[in-house]
């Protein structure tokens, strides 16, 4: 892999830059691949969307061209790259909604054998959907096909916002997976051994997504310079590059001390984007999503008395913040601040799932309380 330098004068965390830098060139990988007659739609995506999401849009639009190549007679092209316009000016809405019910149970075999069973929810297939009308309005508008066959497209039904439970921890599981972190209380020996060295920033990171809500891409791209102690504050970067001052509760300033100055390991380079990295694994490189993530994983377990694979994901924590603000009586705006929702309506699901609501209904309907 070619060495990355960053000359950063945005504002930006060199991190966040140095991230976006390798998914841009992981979009110009991809747009390589696929055919040379779409280059005024990949501009099209670079000047609309953030790179995160034209990368997810370009692997499923790659994905759909190497489904008409193996599953179709719509094209005699080997690669997608080969694929020519008339190949797709050939597509119809019914080879597309044939596709979409590919796509929710597929099987894929690997080189040296194995099979992979793939499933898609309506959620899934719904964004893939999204990236091939993209596609195709497109194509469409830049007279590259004779019709916009989108409108034929099969509706996708999504559940609606609140037909599902919403899973948070409740205020003594709370307390359990505070108390796991700081007395080992329900780890195995072999998780105690790495306990005795992360504790500290274990505890802080708990900490800091249950007080803010933070997005697991928020927390795990903290910096130590995100941090002004004197000013008892620290800036995140949110979705689309906003930016946000958080204060400092004095439970965590005291965690993030704690932790600073007497178990945070030296970092591994000097140099880089991960050099003034927060959060660093015990060989001193900035943890990485996947390791924040299991680490969440096995404390929830312990508090909701699961097997570690059972445990709640980052997510769970930020909703867990939103229920129990609410349920203290702040308001839903300010909540919605904190968390960074774009619609009230998303903060308003917590307000509906809030704690014992359930219960006491049932209570009022007792028909037979005095037996």
């Amino acid at each position: 892999m070619r060495e990355i330098h960053i000359h950063n004068k945005s504002g930006k965390p060199d991190n966040i830059l140095y991230k976006e830098t390798l998914t841009e060139d992981r979009c110009a990988e991809i747009e390589a691949e696929l055919p040379s007659f779409l280059r005024g739609f990949f501009l099209y995506q670079k000047s609309n969307l953030l790179p995160l999401s034209r990368l997810a849009y370009l692997q499923d639009i790659r994905f759909f061209l190497n489904y008409i190549i193996k599953e179709t007679d719509l094209t005699e092209a080997e690669t997608p790259r080969d694929i020519k316009q008339r190949d797709l000016a050939r597509v119809r809405a019914v080879d597309i909604n044939i596709y979409l019910d590919y796509l929710r149970k597929y099987k894929v075999e690997r080189d040296g054998g194995g099979v992979y069973v793939y499933h898609n929810d309506n959620k899934s297939l719904a964004r893939k959907r999204s990236s091939i009308s993209t596609l195709f309005k497109y194509l469409y508008r830049d007279e590259m096909v004779e019709k916009n066959i989108t409108d034929g497209f099969d509706p996708i039904r999504l559940p609606k916002a609140g037909d599902k439970e919403i899973k948070h921890l409740e205020e003594d599981e709370i307390m359990v997976m505070l108390d796991a972190v700081a007395s080992a209380e329900g780890l195995s020996a072999k998780e105690r051994q790495y306990w005795e060295k992360t504790k500290l920033r274990d505890r802080a990171m708990l900490l800091l997504f249950l007080t803010y809500g933070l997005r697991l891409s928020e927390l795990q791209q903290l910096d130590v310079g995100s941090f002004n102690f004197g000013r008892e504050e620290f800036k995140i970067f949110r979705k689309r590059g906003k930016e946000a001052i958080m204060p400092l509760s004095e439970t965590v300033l005291r965690a993030l001390r704690a932790y600073l100055d007497g178990e945070r390991p030296m970092p591994k380079s000097a140099e880089g984007p991960d050099a003034d990295a927060l959060f660093l694994s015990l060989q001193g490189g900035r943890l990485t999503e996947r390791q924040i993530r299991e680490l969440v994983k096995k404390y929830t377990s312990i508090a909701l008395g699961t097997g570690r694979s059972e445990g709640y994901s980052p997510h769970k924590l930020r909703a867990t913040t939103a229920t129990s603000l609410i349920e203290r009586g702040n308001s839903i705006f300010d909540v919605q601040e904190l968390l960074n929702h774009d619609n009230i309506t998303t903060t308003q699901l917590y307000a509906a799932h809030r704690k014992g609501a359930k219960r006491e209904l049932i209570k009022d309907l007792e028909w037979d309380a005095g037996c």
